[in-house]
């Protein structure tokens, strides 16, 4: 009979980078991470609520700091990764999640604008994040990549086009990275949230909220981020170190629905 082997589950220690982390699901990834014990880096555009994030965690018993992030900038992306791994003594787990609302019609005159701007920071910030930490990644027992996509990755809306595009082409990122980075002993999965209550989805009526929620997926409601949080930190356990290339949705059974 085979010895038992035990593995950790828990990030305690363990150095993470979240974008997007001053509001919604980054929000709610970073105070995840910060309870189990992580070292968390929040990173967003907007400098005052970043802070607050992470002076939140602290006030909670936690490690964080806070940095001023625009993942549209290829020079703000290396400077920030270097900072925190400095800041840290190393760089262990990479969460992709920052993210914009793009609804734009195929025909409209800003279509160009929305696209580039899209793209930029829903996947060539993506890539760019990861490269610049692959070094650090190296390095570390227990290297974690998960990108944020979407289930329009999965299954499209009329007018998310771009938007559609980007998340898409995050599943195509993961996948082939996995396999690419898996040598090295790189995990990099990736998650579809569905329907979350966050504020992008802020702007939708409750009742029509309630009315989507019921027809379409399988529980009947919107999800927390907190939902999609947990699923995050469970992929960047050490103990998940067979588990790559996965496209996992979190939709309340949104995707396994089809009437």
């Amino acid at each position: 009979m085979s010895d038992f082997k035990q593995f950790s589950r828990s990030v305690k220690g363990l150095t993470v980078l979240v974008t997007g982390a001053a509001s919604g699901m980054g929000r709610a990834t970073a105070r995840v991470f910060g309870a189990d014990g992580a070292n968390v880096a929040v990173t967003d555009i907007s400098a005052g609520p970043t802070q607050a994030v992470a002076d939140d965690i602290v006030s909670r018993g936690g490690k964080a700091k806070a940095w001023t992030l625009d993942v549209a900038d290829r020079d703000n992306i290396n400077d920030v990764v270097s900072s925190v791994a400095t800041h840290f003594g190393s760089l262990d787990i990479i969460v992709n999640n920052a993210g914009i609302s793009v609804r734009v019609a195929i025909d409209d005159d800003g279509y160009d604008g929305a696209w580039a701007r899209g793209l930029a920071v829903m996947l060539t910030a993506h890539q760019r994040i990861i490269r610049a930490a692959l070094p650090h990644l190296r390095k570390s027992k227990s290297p974690r990549i998960v990108n944020i996509a979407s289930t329009e990755a999965l299954g499209a809306t009329a007018l998310h086009s771009p938007y559609s595009a980007a998340k898409a082409g995050v599943v195509g990122l993961t996948r082939s990275l996995a396999v690419e980075l898996g040598r090295d002993g790189i995990t990099v999965n990736c998650i579809c949230p569905g329907p979350i209550t966050t504020g992008m989805t802020a702007r939708i009526a409750d009742e029509h909220k309630a009315t989507y929620a019921r027809r379409r997926t399988a529980l009947g409601r919107y999800g927390d981020p907190e939902e999609v949080a947990h699923m995050t930190l469970s992929l960047c356990l050490p103990a998940a170190s067979f588990l790559t290339g996965a496209v996992i949705p979190v939709d309340g059974g949104l995707m396994a629905r089809n009437a």
